[in-house]
């Protein structure tokens, strides 16, 4: 990809190594942290939705017009609070995602952890997943692993571990 197709003004429709299909506009591309800031869609007006995209992450693209330079200093308005926001919001999301997912646990103590999310508060500490700030499952994640908190509250993740393991069980043995 030759910098002459990331000319600015170009558009482009863009398909990504993760999935994503967009067209838009390059406002700019900077060769050395290969970094391509694109407007997207085709419309103009005080409100834009912007995308920076590494170049590399680029499966597939075709030019679809040449046009001229989207950054007219009369037109531009960035509103710098709603991209805070914005910003902060995806940034918090992404911490409280990062959280569901346990370090140095197998993808079966993983999928117990999920299948209690559903129902009940959790969090990982280390490898034992915490319920409800108070019930403990430790390795192996079998009902006897289940301690503290009420017994009510002790009996309800018991009964989630057992109908959880008789699902995977199943699943496994009809794959």
């Amino acid at each position: 990809m030759e910098g002459e197709e990331f000319a600015v003004g170009c558009f482009l429709s863009i398909k990504t190594t993760l999935g994503d299909e967009f067209e838009g506009q390059i406002i700019s591309f900077d060769r050395l942290s290969n970094i391509l800031v694109l407007q997207e869609g085709s419309k103009s007006g005080p409100r834009r939705n912007i995308r920076l995209l590494k170049a590399n992450f680029i499966k597939e693209f075709s030019l679809l017009r040449q046009d001229e330079d989207p950054l007219d200093v009369k037109k531009c308005f960035l509103d710098l609070t709603s991209l805070q926001e914005r910003e902060d919001s995806a940034i918090r999301q992404a911490e409280a995602d990062s959280e569901r997912f346990g370090v140095g646990v197998t993808s079966e103590a993983q999928s117990l952890f999920d299948a209690l999310s559903k129902t009940l508060p959790v969090r990982w500490d280390k490898t034992v997943i915490v319920v409800m700030n108070e019930v403990r499952v430790s390795s192996p994640y079998l009902p006897e692993s289940v301690s503290g908190g009420t017994p009510a509250a002790n009996e309800r993740v018991k009964k989630v571990l057992e109908f959880q393991r008789k699902r995977m069980q199943t699943r496994g043995t009809s794959q």
